[in-house]
């Protein structure tokens, strides 16, 4: 039985389904999902609109709902699905962290998968810190590569506050991993804390043997700003 919070989304987004848009957006994502062909300016007026009339979600009821979203088809539904996750984020409890793993690892793909680890399970770890080791260490066990993508990018906003010896010990886990999501990955967060500690990350690569795609990812934003000055 349809969540009945959601029926009226639902019914909103497939009038809105748009096949010239989907086929592209479909061999976008390589033929991975099928997609109503609804753009992203569409689709936060077509949210904006839904929560306008029907409001939030209670928080109870978010589990449910996401997991509704994710079961249907098109990839529009995961989007939303993710849109009230952000919503929720610093309000989640301790044992939700099983619903971001089953999220990763469901239907996954790097516009899903970025998303939940860098704003969702970042947020989560942030408010559970104790956390972060055993699950992490899980995650990086699994041989999943989506859970130690999201292993490595939980710490995207951290800035200063990264753990530099979790984020190099993970790293150097992976650094042989011929997976592009994974030597994208390393390349990806060491230029992201590069902008909070250039040296480190310096250090880290001249003594790390990382993938030449790692290191040319990761030394973008400390060469950009060398050229400037």
């Amino acid at each position: 039985m349809r969540n009945t919070y959601l029926i009226p989304l639902i019914e909103q987004l497939k009038e809105h389904t748009n096949s010239v848009n989907a086929e592209f957006m479909c061999r976008y994502m390589k033929n991975k999902f099928p997609f109503l062909g609804i753009k992203t300016p569409e689709r936060k007026q077509i949210v904006k609109n839904f929560i306008h009339e029907s409001g939030w979600p209670k928080q109870e009821q978010l589990e449910t709902i996401i997991s509704e979203l994710w079961s249907m088809p098109e990839r529009e539904f995961q989007y939303f699905g993710i849109f009230f996750l952000d919503h929720f984020k610093n309000k989640c409890t301790q044992n939700f962290i099983s619903v971001y793993e089953n999220l990763v690892e469901t239907k996954s793909w790097w516009d899903t998968v970025d998303g939940l680890a860098i704003n969702e399970i970042g947020a989560y770890f942030k408010k559970f810190p104790k956390e972060i080791n055993p699950v992490t260490r899980e995650w990086m066990d699994s041989g999943n590569i989506w859970l130690q993508r999201s292993s490595l990018l939980f710490q995207h906003s951290y800035k200063k506050s990264t753990n530099k010896e979790l984020l190099y010990n993970y790293i150097r886990e992976l650094k042989h991993s011929k997976e592009f999501f994974i030597r994208k990955a390393i390349g990806w967060i060491l230029r992201e804390y590069s902008k909070s500690n250039p040296q480190s990350v310096i250090d880290f690569i001249e003594t790390t043997d990382i993938s030449n795609f790692s290191k040319k990812e990761a030394l973008k934003h400390i060469e950009r700003n060398t050229t400037k000055n």
